[in-house]
């Protein structure tokens, strides 16, 4: 009966692992295929839970920088943002970086900290440091923000927040506020992903 009973607790537990391993390769898998231009590469990815987007990152411990690059699915007249919570979780308080149709065809990219739920966009200097300044395309129905920002408080646990919406007559108009567009928000590990 003990030889049956540490049978089946073994078989259980590689059956967890393997569950486990293969939700991970999974997600990798989901966003491990990109590429990006000019030889840009990254050492992680997650594949966020909603609204059709990716992140990917290298984290430099040296300085405690992230360099990284949000993808997300839109049209080419919409807009879509990332950013991170320094005080809390949710979008209330999250310095973003927007990119939204710009002149003649390029993209720009407004940065911005959402100071309530209805925020003034407003191009302002973010409560950390970003080294590297961000820049945006759109390619093959998304838009990629590239950014290399310095790590709130020198945390690799930051909460973050993304999300997309309309643009109407040049003007980034508000998201939806309803399924998956009040989901966006995660507890992201940039060192181990």
């Amino acid at each position: 009966m003990a030889r049956l009973l540490l049978a089946l607790v073994a078989t259980t537990v590689l059956l967890l692992l393997a569950a486990a391993g293969g939700a991970t390769a999974q997600q990798q898998q989901g966003c491990g295929n990109a590429t990006f231009p000019a030889g840009r590469s990254f050492a992680r990815c997650n594949t966020l839970p909603v609204l059709g987007a990716s992140l990917y990152w290298t984290y430099h411990a040296a300085n405690g920088t992230a360099e990284l690059a949000f993808r997300a699915q839109s049209d080419a007249t919409g807009w879509v943002a990332w950013g991170i919570n320094p005080g809390g979780a949710g979008m209330a308080g999250s310095n973003v970086f927007v990119a939204s149709p710009g002149g003649g065809g390029a993209v720009s990219v407004l940065t911005t900290i959402l100071k309530t739920t209805s925020p003034a966009l407003d191009n302002t200097t973010l409560s950390f440091a970003v080294p590297v300044p961000p820049t945006a395309e759109y390619a093959a129905g998304a838009y990629t923000i590239y950014v290399t920002v310095a790590l709130p408080g020198n945390s690799t646990q930051q909460n973050t927040v993304w999300q997309a919406g309309p643009v109407s007559a040049g003007a980034i108009m508000a998201h939806r506020m309803s399924g998956p567009n009040l989901k966006s928000v995660k507890r992201q590990d940039f060192l181990s992903g």
